[in-house]
């Protein structure tokens, strides 16, 4: 569901919920958020929906800090659940950067917004709520992703799948021993298809070089003259990097 309310003026901070099994969790959270609203005479919306809970209130407010540490504290305690929001809220990043086990609190902050961009704050907290997921960390912000990078989504496995299904060809053909298609693919995206650039790189000659990025497409059935090729093969290399590592 879409949040929608006015928040005491200013920005305001979309907040969901969400938890296996752990309806006593999303209550305590609702209690939370309601008892912080009476303290501190802020507006705040709750609404419940099912293993979810979605909380609008004022940015860098008194609500959303009362979740944020509510969340780090039952995350440091290993607690059952997990919790997504969106709003950014001062003095919780260190928050953030605390793991969790698979069944804690997670919470993900959407970037400052009025009442009247909740539906756009509520998507950006369940993307934050995915991330801090999949990183395992009790808090995230959307602001946050922004600022980052994205090679650490790519750790994903539907996304190394992906990487494994397209480039998988061109590693078979590598084992073989008839040439090194995958690092000179590399190579040259990596130099932007300089060829004098990605051969130097590589220490063959540019015809060399060229014969290889041929065999690449005629392996893949793709052209990398097609920009959305090329940033999908560099996507799936950094992809395969990344499950190296």
């Amino acid at each position: 569901p879409t949040a929608r309310g006015r928040s005491g003026g200013g920005a305001a901070a979309a907040t969901e919920a969400w938890a296996d099994g752990g309806a006593d969790l999303l209550g305590a959270l609702a209690e939370v958020a309601e008892a912080a609203a009476a303290r501190s005479g802020e507006a705040v919306l709750v609404v419940p929906d099912g293993e979810r809970l979605v909380v609008l209130a004022a940015d860098r407010g008194a609500v959303v800090s009362s979740c944020t540490q509510y969340a780090e504290a039952l995350g440091g305690a290993g607690g059952a659940g997990g919790a997504g929001g969106a709003g950014s809220a001062g003095g919780v990043r260190g928050a953030a950067e605390q793991g969790v086990d698979e069944d804690g609190l997670v919470v993900g902050l959407s970037a400052p917004a009025g009442p009247i961009a909740a539906a756009s704050a509520y998507k950006q907290a369940e993307q934050a709520l995915s991330v801090a997921r999949r990183r395992g960390r009790v808090l995230v912000e959307h602001e946050e992703l922004a600022a980052g990078s994205v090679v650490p989504l790519l750790a994903d496995d539907a996304v190394r799948a992906f990487a494994d299904g397209l480039l998988r060809a061109l590693y078979e053909h590598d084992a073989t021993g008839r040439g090194d298609l995958v690092a000179s693919l590399r190579a040259w995206l990596s130099r932007h298809g300089q060829w004098d650039a990605a051969a130097a790189d590589l220490g063959v000659h540019r015809h060399t070089l060229r014969y290889r990025m041929r065999r690449v497409e005629e392996i893949l059935g793709r052209s990398l003259d097609d920009p959305d090729v090329r940033m999908e093969l560099w996507l799936a290399l950094k992809a395969m990097g990344v499950a190296g590592e």
